[in-house]
Protein backbone atom coordinates (compact mmCIF):
# COMPACT_ATOMS: atom_id res chain seq x y z
CA UNK A 1 0.00 0.00 0.00
CA UNK A 2 1.55 3.37 -1.00
CA UNK A 3 1.76 6.33 1.40
CA UNK A 4 -1.08 8.26 -0.23
CA UNK A 5 -3.49 5.34 0.06
CA UNK A 6 -2.37 4.66 3.65
CA UNK A 7 -3.11 8.27 4.63
CA UNK A 8 -6.53 7.99 3.03
CA UNK A 9 -7.29 4.82 4.96
CA UNK A 10 -6.27 6.36 8.28
CA UNK A 11 -8.39 9.44 7.66
CA UNK A 12 -11.36 7.29 6.70
CA UNK A 13 -10.82 5.25 9.87
CA UNK A 14 -11.00 8.36 12.05
CA UNK A 15 -14.22 9.60 10.47
CA UNK A 16 -16.03 6.27 10.49
CA UNK A 17 -14.64 4.58 13.64
CA UNK A 18 -18.06 4.00 15.25
CA UNK A 19 -19.48 2.62 12.04
CA UNK A 20 -16.58 0.22 11.61
CA UNK A 21 -17.19 -1.12 15.11
CA UNK A 22 -20.87 -1.64 14.40
CA UNK A 23 -20.01 -3.87 11.45
CA UNK A 24 -19.05 -6.58 13.92
CA UNK A 25 -22.77 -7.24 14.37
CA UNK A 26 -22.38 -9.52 11.37
CA UNK A 27 -18.68 -9.89 10.78
CA UNK A 28 -15.60 -11.22 12.50
CA UNK A 29 -12.15 -10.61 11.04
CA UNK A 30 -11.48 -14.19 9.95
CA UNK A 31 -14.90 -14.59 8.36
CA UNK A 32 -14.43 -11.35 6.42
CA UNK A 33 -11.07 -12.51 5.11
CA UNK A 34 -12.49 -15.89 4.14
CA UNK A 35 -15.45 -14.28 2.40
CA UNK A 36 -13.23 -11.96 0.40
CA UNK A 37 -10.86 -14.75 -0.56
CA UNK A 38 -13.55 -17.38 -1.23
CA UNK A 39 -17.02 -15.87 -1.68
CA UNK A 40 -16.80 -12.53 -3.47
CA UNK A 41 -14.89 -13.64 -6.55
CA UNK A 42 -16.50 -16.11 -8.91
CA UNK A 43 -14.50 -19.18 -9.77
CA UNK A 44 -11.68 -18.26 -12.12
CA UNK A 45 -12.00 -14.50 -11.55
CA UNK A 46 -9.95 -14.18 -8.36
CA UNK A 47 -6.95 -11.84 -8.77
CA UNK A 48 -3.72 -13.80 -8.84
CA UNK A 49 -1.52 -12.73 -5.93
CA UNK A 50 1.64 -14.80 -5.64
CA UNK A 51 4.04 -13.07 -3.30
CA UNK A 52 2.16 -10.40 -1.33
CA UNK A 53 -1.38 -11.62 -0.51
CA UNK A 54 -1.54 -9.62 2.73
CA UNK A 55 -1.13 -6.33 0.84
CA UNK A 56 -4.29 -7.14 -1.10
CA UNK A 57 -6.27 -8.60 1.77
CA UNK A 58 -5.88 -5.89 4.38
CA UNK A 59 -7.30 -2.89 2.42
CA UNK A 60 -9.99 -5.08 0.86
CA UNK A 61 -11.16 -6.23 4.29
CA UNK A 62 -10.99 -2.70 5.67
CA UNK A 63 -13.11 -1.11 2.95
CA UNK A 64 -15.59 -3.94 3.08
CA UNK A 65 -16.09 -3.36 6.81
CA UNK A 66 -16.55 0.34 6.24
CA UNK A 67 -19.12 -0.29 3.53
CA UNK A 68 -21.06 -2.68 5.76
CA UNK A 69 -20.91 -0.33 8.72
CA UNK A 70 -22.07 2.67 6.70
CA UNK A 71 -25.27 0.86 5.78
CA UNK A 72 -26.22 -0.80 9.08
CA UNK A 73 -24.86 1.19 11.98
CA UNK A 74 -26.91 4.36 11.89
CA UNK A 75 -29.52 3.05 14.33
CA UNK A 76 -30.58 0.06 16.33
CA UNK A 77 -32.94 -2.60 15.06
CA UNK A 78 -35.85 -2.93 17.47
CA UNK A 79 -37.96 -6.06 17.09
CA UNK A 80 -41.31 -5.50 15.37
CA UNK A 81 -44.60 -7.35 16.16
CA UNK A 82 -44.92 -8.65 12.60
CA UNK A 83 -41.43 -10.14 12.85
CA UNK A 84 -42.37 -11.91 16.07
CA UNK A 85 -45.51 -13.35 14.45
CA UNK A 86 -43.53 -14.78 11.53
CA UNK A 87 -40.99 -16.23 13.93
CA UNK A 88 -43.70 -17.91 16.00
CA UNK A 89 -45.29 -19.36 12.87
CA UNK A 90 -41.92 -20.75 11.76
CA UNK A 91 -41.21 -22.36 15.15
CA UNK A 92 -44.68 -23.92 15.25
CA UNK A 93 -44.04 -25.44 11.84
CA UNK A 94 -40.64 -26.79 12.95
CA UNK A 95 -42.18 -28.33 16.08
CA UNK A 96 -44.97 -29.85 13.97
CA UNK A 97 -42.42 -31.47 11.64
CA UNK A 98 -40.61 -32.90 14.65
CA UNK A 99 -43.86 -34.28 16.07
CA UNK A 100 -44.83 -35.78 12.71
CA UNK A 101 -41.50 -37.60 12.46
CA UNK A 102 -41.97 -39.04 15.92
CA UNK A 103 -45.47 -40.21 14.99
CA UNK A 104 -44.06 -41.91 11.88
CA UNK A 105 -41.28 -43.60 13.84
CA UNK A 106 -38.55 -41.41 12.29
CA UNK A 107 -36.16 -40.18 14.96
CA UNK A 108 -32.51 -39.75 13.99
CA UNK A 109 -32.54 -37.86 10.69
CA UNK A 110 -28.94 -38.73 9.85
CA UNK A 111 -30.08 -42.32 9.28
CA UNK A 112 -31.92 -41.08 6.18
CA UNK A 113 -28.75 -39.70 4.55
CA UNK A 114 -26.53 -42.33 2.96
CA UNK A 115 -23.19 -42.69 4.72
CA UNK A 116 -23.80 -39.99 7.30
CA UNK A 117 -23.92 -42.16 10.43
CA UNK A 118 -20.73 -43.87 9.27
CA UNK A 119 -19.08 -40.47 8.91
CA UNK A 120 -20.20 -39.54 12.42
CA UNK A 121 -18.84 -42.77 13.91
CA UNK A 122 -15.51 -42.00 12.27
CA UNK A 123 -15.28 -38.72 14.17
CA UNK A 124 -16.90 -36.37 11.69
CA UNK A 125 -19.22 -33.51 12.62
CA UNK A 126 -21.96 -32.77 10.09
CA UNK A 127 -23.56 -29.31 9.87
CA UNK A 128 -25.95 -28.15 7.16
CA UNK A 129 -28.72 -25.59 6.61
CA UNK A 130 -32.23 -26.87 7.28
CA UNK A 131 -33.43 -25.65 3.89
CA UNK A 132 -32.38 -24.02 0.64
CA UNK A 133 -33.01 -20.46 1.82
CA UNK A 134 -30.99 -19.98 5.01
CA UNK A 135 -31.04 -17.42 6.43
CA UNK A 136 -34.72 -16.99 5.57
CA UNK A 137 -35.88 -13.41 5.00
CA UNK A 138 -38.93 -12.39 7.04
CA UNK A 139 -40.38 -8.98 7.78
CA UNK A 140 -37.51 -6.87 9.19
CA UNK A 141 -35.58 -9.96 10.23
CA UNK A 142 -33.80 -13.18 9.34
CA UNK A 143 -34.47 -16.74 10.54
CA UNK A 144 -31.37 -18.92 10.76
CA UNK A 145 -32.11 -22.67 10.82
CA UNK A 146 -29.19 -25.09 10.99
CA UNK A 147 -28.87 -28.80 11.70
CA UNK A 148 -25.81 -30.51 13.13
CA UNK A 149 -24.89 -34.01 14.28
CA UNK A 150 -22.02 -35.72 16.08
CA UNK A 151 -21.23 -39.08 17.68
CA UNK A 152 -19.74 -39.44 21.16
CA UNK A 153 -18.05 -42.87 21.29
CA UNK A 154 -17.81 -45.02 24.43
CA UNK A 155 -20.55 -42.96 26.10
CA UNK A 156 -24.05 -43.49 27.41
CA UNK A 157 -26.84 -41.00 27.80
CA UNK A 158 -26.08 -41.03 31.54
CA UNK A 159 -22.66 -39.60 30.62
CA UNK A 160 -24.07 -36.88 28.37
CA UNK A 161 -26.98 -35.63 30.48
CA UNK A 162 -24.90 -34.49 33.50
CA UNK A 163 -22.75 -32.35 31.19
CA UNK A 164 -25.74 -30.76 29.49
CA UNK A 165 -27.36 -29.94 32.84
CA UNK A 166 -24.16 -28.79 34.56
CA UNK A 167 -24.86 -25.13 33.79
CA UNK A 168 -22.46 -23.74 36.37
CA UNK A 169 -19.58 -25.28 34.36
CA UNK A 170 -20.73 -24.01 30.96
CA UNK A 171 -18.13 -21.24 31.08
CA UNK A 172 -15.50 -24.00 31.16
CA UNK A 173 -17.17 -26.31 28.66
CA UNK A 174 -18.06 -23.62 26.10
CA UNK A 175 -15.27 -21.09 26.50
CA UNK A 176 -14.59 -18.40 25.34
CA UNK A 177 -18.09 -17.39 24.23
CA UNK A 178 -19.87 -18.37 27.45
CA UNK A 179 -18.44 -16.14 30.18
CA UNK A 180 -21.10 -16.77 32.82
CA UNK A 181 -23.82 -19.39 33.34
CA UNK A 182 -25.90 -20.54 36.28
CA UNK A 183 -28.77 -22.84 37.10
CA UNK A 184 -32.02 -21.12 38.06
CA UNK A 185 -34.26 -24.13 38.70
CA UNK A 186 -34.14 -27.85 37.93
CA UNK A 187 -36.73 -30.61 38.10
CA UNK A 188 -36.53 -34.16 36.78
CA UNK A 189 -37.39 -33.20 33.20
CA UNK A 190 -37.23 -29.38 33.02
CA UNK A 191 -34.39 -26.92 33.58
CA UNK A 192 -34.18 -23.14 33.76
CA UNK A 193 -30.80 -21.45 33.48
CA UNK A 194 -29.09 -18.23 32.39
CA UNK A 195 -26.01 -17.40 30.33
CA UNK A 196 -23.96 -14.42 29.23
CA UNK A 197 -22.57 -14.84 25.70
CA UNK A 198 -19.70 -12.67 24.47
CA UNK A 199 -18.07 -12.35 21.06
CA UNK A 200 -14.81 -10.42 20.90
CA UNK A 201 -13.13 -9.30 17.70
CA UNK A 202 -10.42 -6.84 16.81
CA UNK A 203 -13.14 -4.29 16.09
CA UNK A 204 -15.66 -4.56 18.91
CA UNK A 205 -17.11 -6.73 21.65
CA UNK A 206 -20.75 -7.78 21.61
CA UNK A 207 -22.58 -9.46 24.50
CA UNK A 208 -25.99 -10.96 25.27
CA UNK A 209 -27.62 -11.91 28.57
CA UNK A 210 -30.39 -14.52 28.37
CA UNK A 211 -32.58 -16.95 30.31
CA UNK A 212 -33.46 -20.38 28.90
CA UNK A 213 -35.82 -23.26 29.54
CA UNK A 214 -35.15 -26.86 28.47
CA UNK A 215 -37.65 -29.72 28.61
CA UNK A 216 -36.36 -33.32 28.28
CA UNK A 217 -38.57 -36.09 26.90
CA UNK A 218 -37.84 -39.83 26.86
CA UNK A 219 -39.03 -41.98 23.95
CA UNK A 220 -37.65 -45.31 25.15
CA UNK A 221 -34.57 -46.70 26.88
CA UNK A 222 -32.25 -45.48 24.13
CA UNK A 223 -33.82 -42.33 22.69
CA UNK A 224 -34.50 -38.90 24.17
CA UNK A 225 -34.98 -35.38 22.92
CA UNK A 226 -34.99 -31.92 24.42
CA UNK A 227 -36.53 -28.59 23.42
CA UNK A 228 -34.83 -25.38 24.53
CA UNK A 229 -36.24 -21.86 24.28
CA UNK A 230 -34.70 -18.54 25.22
CA UNK A 231 -37.30 -16.94 27.47
CA UNK A 232 -35.42 -13.64 27.72
CA UNK A 233 -32.64 -12.12 25.59
CA UNK A 234 -31.13 -8.71 26.28
CA UNK A 235 -28.14 -7.04 24.69
CA UNK A 236 -25.39 -5.76 26.97
CA UNK A 237 -24.27 -2.43 25.57
CA UNK A 238 -20.66 -1.27 26.01
CA UNK A 239 -19.74 -4.60 27.58
CA UNK A 240 -16.72 -4.70 29.88
CA UNK A 241 -16.50 -0.92 30.16
CA UNK A 242 -17.51 1.45 32.98
CA UNK A 243 -20.59 2.36 30.92
CA UNK A 244 -21.80 -1.25 30.56
CA UNK A 245 -25.60 -1.56 30.77
CA UNK A 246 -28.33 -4.00 29.76
CA UNK A 247 -30.76 -2.78 27.12
CA UNK A 248 -34.51 -3.51 27.30
CA UNK A 249 -35.69 -6.69 25.59
CA UNK A 250 -36.16 -6.49 21.81
CA UNK A 251 -33.96 -3.41 21.54
CA UNK A 252 -30.40 -2.90 20.39
CA UNK A 253 -28.48 -4.13 17.37
CA UNK A 254 -30.64 -7.21 16.88
CA UNK A 255 -27.79 -9.71 17.20
CA UNK A 256 -30.16 -12.45 18.38
CA UNK A 257 -33.80 -11.81 19.22
CA UNK A 258 -35.10 -15.36 19.66
CA UNK A 259 -33.70 -18.90 20.00
CA UNK A 260 -35.36 -22.32 19.70
CA UNK A 261 -33.45 -25.61 19.69
CA UNK A 262 -34.51 -29.24 19.25
CA UNK A 263 -31.88 -31.81 20.24
CA UNK A 264 -32.18 -35.56 19.75
CA UNK A 265 -30.08 -38.21 21.50
CA UNK A 266 -29.80 -41.86 20.54
CA UNK A 267 -27.66 -44.37 22.42
CA UNK A 268 -26.44 -47.10 20.09
CA UNK A 269 -23.37 -48.39 18.22
CA UNK A 270 -21.27 -48.08 21.37
CA UNK A 271 -21.90 -44.40 21.94
CA UNK A 272 -24.42 -41.55 21.79
CA UNK A 273 -25.53 -39.77 18.63
CA UNK A 274 -26.42 -36.11 19.13
CA UNK A 275 -28.49 -34.27 16.53
CA UNK A 276 -29.34 -30.57 16.89
CA UNK A 277 -31.65 -28.22 15.02
CA UNK A 278 -30.81 -24.66 16.10
CA UNK A 279 -33.17 -21.88 15.03
CA UNK A 280 -32.51 -18.19 15.68
CA UNK A 281 -34.08 -14.85 14.80
CA UNK A 282 -31.92 -11.81 14.10
CA UNK A 283 -32.14 -8.43 12.42
CA UNK A 284 -32.16 -8.21 8.63
CA UNK A 285 -29.16 -7.53 6.41
CA UNK A 286 -29.53 -4.49 4.13
CA UNK A 287 -30.36 -5.57 0.59
CA UNK A 288 -27.31 -3.86 -0.89
CA UNK A 289 -25.00 -5.96 1.30
CA UNK A 290 -26.89 -9.25 1.39
CA UNK A 291 -24.99 -10.89 -1.48
CA UNK A 292 -21.70 -10.39 0.35
CA UNK A 293 -22.72 -10.65 4.00
CA UNK A 294 -24.97 -13.74 3.76
CA UNK A 295 -22.07 -16.11 2.91
CA UNK A 296 -20.28 -14.82 6.00
CA UNK A 297 -23.37 -15.27 8.17
CA UNK A 298 -23.75 -18.83 6.90
CA UNK A 299 -20.10 -19.58 7.60
CA UNK A 300 -20.31 -18.20 11.14
CA UNK A 301 -23.50 -20.19 11.80
CA UNK A 302 -21.99 -23.40 10.49
CA UNK A 303 -18.75 -23.01 12.41
CA UNK A 304 -20.51 -22.04 15.65
CA UNK A 305 -22.75 -25.12 15.64
CA UNK A 306 -19.86 -27.43 14.75
CA UNK A 307 -17.75 -25.97 17.55
CA UNK A 308 -20.59 -26.39 20.05
CA UNK A 309 -20.96 -30.09 19.18
CA UNK A 310 -17.20 -30.63 19.46
CA UNK A 311 -17.08 -28.86 22.81
CA UNK A 312 -19.94 -31.01 24.11
CA UNK A 313 -18.07 -34.19 23.15
CA UNK A 314 -14.91 -32.87 24.78
CA UNK A 315 -16.82 -32.00 27.97
CA UNK A 316 -18.31 -35.50 28.16
CA UNK A 317 -14.88 -37.06 27.74
CA UNK A 318 -13.35 -34.73 30.32
CA UNK A 319 -16.05 -35.40 32.89
CA UNK A 320 -15.82 -39.15 32.34
CA UNK A 321 -12.05 -39.06 32.82
CA UNK A 322 -12.41 -36.95 35.97
CA UNK A 323 -15.02 -39.28 37.44
CA UNK A 324 -12.83 -42.27 36.72
CA UNK A 325 -10.01 -40.55 38.59
CA UNK A 326 -12.36 -39.74 41.47
CA UNK A 327 -12.04 -35.99 41.01
CA UNK A 328 -15.77 -35.28 40.65
CA UNK A 329 -17.99 -36.25 43.57
CA UNK A 330 -20.72 -38.76 42.90
CA UNK A 331 -23.21 -37.16 45.26
CA UNK A 332 -26.81 -37.15 43.97
CA UNK A 333 -27.53 -34.28 41.61
CA UNK A 334 -31.10 -33.61 40.44
CA UNK A 335 -29.68 -32.34 37.15
CA UNK A 336 -27.76 -35.54 36.56
CA UNK A 337 -30.45 -38.13 37.21
CA UNK A 338 -31.38 -40.48 34.43
CA UNK A 339 -34.77 -39.71 32.96
CA UNK A 340 -37.20 -42.48 33.81
CA UNK A 341 -40.61 -43.42 32.55
CA UNK A 342 -42.56 -45.74 30.33
CA UNK A 343 -41.48 -45.98 26.72
CA UNK A 344 -44.03 -44.90 24.16
CA UNK A 345 -44.96 -46.58 20.93
CA UNK A 346 -43.39 -45.05 17.84
CA UNK A 347 -46.89 -44.58 16.47
CA UNK A 348 -47.77 -41.94 19.05
CA UNK A 349 -46.08 -38.78 20.26
CA UNK A 350 -43.72 -38.96 23.16
CA UNK A 351 -44.64 -36.91 26.20
CA UNK A 352 -42.58 -35.03 28.78
CA UNK A 353 -41.84 -37.17 31.79
CA UNK A 354 -43.75 -36.43 34.96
Amino acid sequence: MNNELRRGVLKFDEVHESKIKAASVYLRDQEVENAISESIFEQGSRPEVRHRPATFMRPARFFFLVAAATAISAAGADLKPETVQQWEDYVKAADARHADRLAQGVFFLSDEIAGQTSKLRNGGVVVMPAGQHVPLKVQSGLIHDWKGAAFIPHAKFDDVLPVLRDYDRYKNYYSPNVVCAKRIATSESKDQFSMVLVNKSAIATTALEADYQTVYTQIDDHRWYSVTDATRIQEIAEYDTPSQHVLPENQGMGLIWRLHTITRFEERDGGVYVEVEAIALSRDIPAALRWVVEPIVRRVSRNSLATSLQQTEAAVRSRSTAETAGIISRLPDPGARRLSGTATSTSILARPLR
